[in-house]
């Protein structure tokens, strides 16, 4: 009998992966990571073939990686919080951000000068309150609430949540500080809720590769940029629909995507990547289900502030059409670096030839991961596909702000678990936090120069590179990918996993015996099963 058959009929995995796993059939870090087994050898090295597990009544894989995750939250709050420090000036108490404390401490969040500027201090209602900008120039425009409709209403209910607070300090009931303070206190509370649920969809979706979770949960990024903005609304947002879709309930899913879409636009990357699986496995049907649902979800909750307050809801969608290249971008970088003037004259608004290149560009790879997701060998898997996408959006668009790394954290753990290269970008990427701080505090200051900063981009887009290679090479080589080595398929991939290729375009094919096969070449009797055109069942 083959190894595949005996997987079906015992329900553990290949023979061939069996010293990967430990007792409880989970991968063990310190048997398949080299950077975890050196790092065991501290506290007595890798955990014993004999060893006892999972017997803790509390301790569990998910729990830990929790707590890590809690550690790192607290660690992220204890880096901003020398920005929330105050001092008394002629009897009126302020934020401590003299000579630039913002950036010289590395401690700068949006949270806390978007609390006034975007008028959140005065209660004015997002999208209804509008100022002027640039009062008495050529420049002068009237502005409105800039962020997706989900974030935009996240601000204003912390800034009634900082309201309310004060109502009740002010009786003597509970302590009391500046208004900024409460209100980035609040907003840290639920952004921190928004990480731990993003850490417990990777931990769900890793499944037998749980402790894969636990890189997530220590990235350095997450100290850096969890309260840096809002980003981690949408990350939990996408996780819960990953979550959703793998556990087979396709209109949850939708519901979760869409309501992550109208936090950021990232989530709503995912829909593309569904759709090219559905139609090489056959599934349309349900992938429609949750495309159709996430795009009415996103319509449901935009079209009540879109209908009352058109100009409002439209500023998100102005501002990023008007602005240019931001200092963070590959293309700032080639500017700075070649002497090149960019797409357009300097100052165009909007900046109209940039962008349509790196609409067109982003579209190109997308076309790219479309055509790699129907001739791969073999179905790629749900995160591999997203992860490309969001890859491919940050590389090729005009804004990369620094909180989007965190977009890429979970999606990169679950598509390519490869600890040391991973930790390798995370933590170039949150080290971009220096110079970038630096910079912005200015040479006249005693910052850095430009190049510095610049450089770190150019790293740091290689190594985000570096990883989709990988993924694209573990796409069309899958013996070579360690989830499928563990004898899963897709784990996030809800109706996917496992099923039948229905379509395959130009390639030759991995033909499995029984749905719980492992990889191409990893059976154990020399039998790679390749079958050229389509697939078996066919």
């Amino acid at each position: 009998m083959s190894s595949a058959g005996t997987q079906q009929q015992t329900g553990k995995p290949a023979q061939a992966d069996l010293a990967t796993l430990g007792p409880d059939g989970r991968m063990i870090p310190t048997w398949t990571e080299p950077l975890a087994r050196r790092t065991s050898e501290v506290i007595g090295g890798p955990l014993g073939r004999h060893a006892v597990i999972g017997r803790h009544w509390f301790w569990t894989p998910l729990r830990v990686v929790l707590l890590l995750t809690s550690v790192f939250l607290a660690l992220g709050y204890l880096a901003k919080a020398p920005c929330l420090q105050t001092y008394t000036a002629d009897g009126v108490q302020q934020l401590d951000w003299r000579d630039s404390r913002q950036y010289v401490a590395m401690c700068y969040s949006d949270t806390v000068p978007l609390y006034s500027a975007e008028r959140l201090d005065a209660g004015g209602f997002p999208y209804r309150t509008s100022w002027t900008d640039d009062a008495g120039t050529p420049q002068a425009h009237t502005r409105y609430m800039e962020y997706p409709v989900i974030t935009g209403m996240f601000q204003w209910f912390n800034a009634q949540l900082t309201k309310g607070w004060l109502n009740i300090a002010s009786s003597g009931w509970l302590p009391s500080d500046m208004p900024v303070v409460i209100y980035f206190n609040f907003t840290a509370v639920w952004l921190a809720a928004g990480w731990l649920i993003t850490i417990w969809s990777v931990a769900v979706l890793a499944r037998r590769r749980i402790w894969d979770a636990g890189l997530a949960a220590i990235s350095p990024l997450v100290a850096v940029h969890v309260f840096t903005n809002f980003d981690a609304l949408a990350t939990a947002a996408a996780g819960a629909g990953l979550v959703a879709w793998s556990r087979k309930r396709p209109w949850l899913a939708g519901l979760l995507i869409g309501l992550g879409g109208a936090a950021k636009l990232y989530p709503l990357f995912l829909l593309g990547p569904l759709l090219i699986l559905a139609i090489r496995s056959g599934k349309v049907r349900e992938a429609l289900r949750t495309i159709l649902l996430a795009l009415f979800s996103w319509l449901v909750v935009n079209a009540p502030i879109a209908f009352l307050y058109p100009a409002g809801w439209r500023e998100f969608f102005r501002l990023n059409t008007d602005r240019g290249a931001d200092p963070d971008s590959i293309y700032n970088a080639l500017m700075y670096f070649t002497g090149w003037t960019g797409f357009d004259e300097p100052g165009l608004v909007p900046p109209s030839n940039l962008n349509f290149f790196t609409g067109m560009l982003f579209l190109v790879c997308c076309a790219a991961v479309a055509w790699m997701a129907m001739s791969a060998p073999r179905r790629p898997r749900l995160a591999q596909l997203f992860f490309l996408v969001v890859a491919a959006f940050l590389l090729t668009n005009k804004v990369w702000s620094p909180q989007y790394s965190l977009w890429l954290v979970p999606l990169a753990v679950l598509a390519i678990p490869r600890w040391r290269i991973i930790l390798a970008w995370m933590t170039v990427d949150a080290l971009m936090w220096a110079p970038r701080m630096y910079y912005y505090l200015g040479t006249d200051k005693k910052g850095l120069p430009q190049d510095w900063f610049l450089g770190f981009v150019l790293v740091r887009d290689a190594l985000v590179v570096a990883l989709c290679v990988l993924v694209i090479r573990e796409i069309y080589r899958p013996e070579l990918d360690k989830v499928r080595q563990m004898g899963d398929d897709d784990p996030a991939g809800g109706v996917f996993d496992d099923a039948p290729d229905r379509l395959i375009i130009g390639s030759r094919q991995v033909v499995r015996e029984d749905p719980g096969d492992v990889a191409l070449g990893e059976s154990g009797d020399g039998d790679e099963r390749v079958h050229a055109g389509a697939a078996r069942n066919q």
